[in-house]
């Protein structure tokens, strides 16, 4: 189980380029704000004494840069918050290692002269056939599921004395109702064995099926 793989330092740099972009933020908020009381009271100092700027006026500048000061202290904690999640997200995905889980896929891999895999269908279906598909793609067993209501279902099939341990298969779903076509989606199962970040995205290594992302993960068995 490889727990290394999800960068330390890249994470620190994150953390650290997050911290330093809040304060940005925040600098930037708070020259803004001094910079408008200074053209304020520069306006004031500099008004016609026979014209003077009425309450009115001074209450609205007052108010938009109030606004102004809101909205940027707003998308800092946004900004900060959207940090956070993903640090939240990181250290949750390093829990999935060593388990199994189940992504949108066909693929099938035989081992110990068995393999298996799910499926969801979208409606109730009064016949269902699963196939077997070999390397070149080509049938090599079809199974009558029979019926099956809507939602998630699973299979396991016997590959002994048709494949051998380490092939790796494809499967297909085909459903019925009565005449009408149910709508189905395929699943694979396999074992996380690491987690890694990948241009700022959760990606995790698979035992048997290579790499998928993190927000691939269906369920987790």
């Amino acid at each position: 189980m490889d727990f290394s793989v999800l960068n330390q330092p890249s994470t620190s740099g994150t953390s650290g380029s997050s911290s330093s972009s809040t304060k940005t933020a925040a600098q930037n908020a708070q020259d803004t704000q001094d910079r408008f009381l200074k053209l304020l009271v520069a306006q004031m100092n500099n008004q016609d004494p026979l014209n003077p700027m009425d309450n009115a006026q001074v209450t609205s500048q007052m108010a938009q840069i109030q606004q102004v000061t809101a909205l940027s202290g707003l998308d800092t904690s946004i900004k900060s918050l959207g940090g956070q999640l993903g640090q939240l997200q990181a250290l949750q995905s390093i829990s999935l290692v060593g388990r199994d889980v189940s992504v949108p896929g066909d693929k099938l891999m035989v081992a110990d002269g068995q393999t298996g895999a799910s499926y969801s269908l979208d409606a109730k279906a009064s016949n269902v056939k699963l196939e077997i598909l070999g390397p070149g793609g080509g049938v090599i067993d079809t199974v009558q599921l029979g019926a099956q209501n809507a939602g998630r279902q699973s299979f396991t099939w016997d590959a002994t004395n048709k494949v051998s341990d380490g092939t790796q298969l494809s499967y297909r779903i085909t459903a019925t109702n009565g005449s009408t076509a149910v709508t189905s989606t395929t699943y694979m199962h396999d074992k996380v064995d690491s987690v890694f970040s990948l241009d700022g995205t959760l990606k995790l290594q698979l035992e048997r099926l290579g790499t998928v992302d993190y927000t691939s993960v269906a369920a987790v068995d």
